[in-house]
């Protein structure tokens, strides 16, 4: 499953995890991202839209 939206085209950022010794890793935040059924060209299809674009209204449901 592909983790990004397909409106807006948001996906994963990445950063480092840092411990109170400092000791650093690798991590990476996640879109929250929906499966949202929406009109597409006048037919109805099964999006993964971040929440967002949700509550701009991007999506017509």
């Amino acid at each position: 499953m592909a983790k990004a939206c397909d409106i807006c085209g948001k996906g994963p950022t990445f950063g480092n995890r840092i411990s109170h010794a400092h000791n650093v890793t690798k991590r990476r935040w996640l879109p929250n991202l929906r499966r949202v059924h929406a009109v597409v060209n006048g037919s109805r299809r099964t999006l993964l839209v971040c929440t967002s674009c949700l509550r701009s209204g991007k999506v017509t449901k």
